[in-house]
């Protein structure tokens, strides 16, 4: 069993089933509804989790009655937290998710981290002690320097494997991304001044990167002994009922199965998953079934 620390943002999401995204003005009555914790690397957390691994999640949640939500979802499925804010009064960030029941795509609206910056933790290094791989994605920049910069190893100490779930450009990626090992892209995501997001990423010297476009081909390029390979690889074609969250949990996906095998490898094992979650309604129905 591996264990794997998550840094970045944790939320509650309120999901509903639409028939459309409501214009100006409109009420609607939703087919369905969830509430669950959401984030990046907290739904990563929980896929590795159900893939038979030990997962923490670190990042700022405070003692709000609606964290208590977040808590017991999150302890149901194996995973620990370590809040940056424990102090904290005021209710977590919230997410509204609308998802076109015909066709499977989400409109978003959240704060995300916003007003919500937590600190470094004081000592990251402890945060490392058992721990094989981690996942950051950048929503608490302080915290994931922090962790990411303890991971490069002191004398004696092995290199932990850095992941960099680099959904969007966030203020602080310049001194982050450089730290990673890994570090995998959604097709939307550009870095300042670069057209082309997989030379970019490789000209930051990190070893493996790759960009996903949902449907289509993953782009990769990663370093071997020998030179630089790249190419592209097909995803599982599905009937999609919801895409939302199927990003965070090919993160998960990909850390686990990085631990086991080669990067290309991690990648097509991990858009099989995320190829599966997309199948069911909400972030967790594929755990179910």
């Amino acid at each position: 069993m591996a264990a794997g620390l998550f840094v970045g943002l944790i939320t509650l999401d309120c999901i509903y089933r639409v028939d459309h995204v409501p214009s100006s003005d409109e009420k609607m009555v939703a087919d369905d509804s969830l509430l669950v914790a959401g984030g990046p690397a907290t739904n990563a957390a929980i896929a590795f989790a159900a893939l038979g691994n030990r997962a923490r999640v670190v990042g700022a949640l405070g003692q709000h009655p609606l964290a208590a939500l977040v808590r017991a979802e999150l302890a149901s499925y194996g995973v620990e937290v370590i809040d940056l804010t424990p102090h904290r009064a005021d209710p977590p960030p919230l997410s509204t998710i609308l998802v076109t029941a015909a066709t499977g795509d989400r409109a978003v609206v959240s704060r995300n981290a916003v007003g919500r910056q937590a600190p470094a933790p004081p000592a990251p290094e402890t945060l490392l002690a058992d721990i094989d791989t981690v996942l950051i994605d950048g929503h608490q920049m302080a915290a994931g320097l922090a962790v990411a910069r303890a991971a490069q190893g002191r004398p004696a100490v092995p290199i932990v494997p850095v992941v960099i779930d680099a959904g969007s450009w966030k203020p602080g990626f310049e001194h982050l991304l450089p730290l990673a090992t890994s570090a995998i892209a959604a097709a939307k995501f550009r870095l300042p001044d670069q057209s082309d997001t997989l030379a970019g990423l490789s000209a930051l010297g990190i070893a493996e990167v790759a960009v996903t476009h949902g449907a289509y081909p993953i782009q990769f390029r990663h370093r071997l002994p020998n030179g630089t390979a790249a190419g592209s690889l097909p995803v599982p074609q599905v009937s999609v009922t919801d895409t939302l969250g199927a990003g965070d949990i090919f993160h998960g996906a990909f850390c686990h199965y990085r631990l086991q095998g080669s990067f290309t490898e991690a990648l097509a094992q991990a858009a099989q998953v995320a190829a599966r979650s997309c199948g069911y309604f909400g972030p967790r129905a594929w755990l179910r079934a």
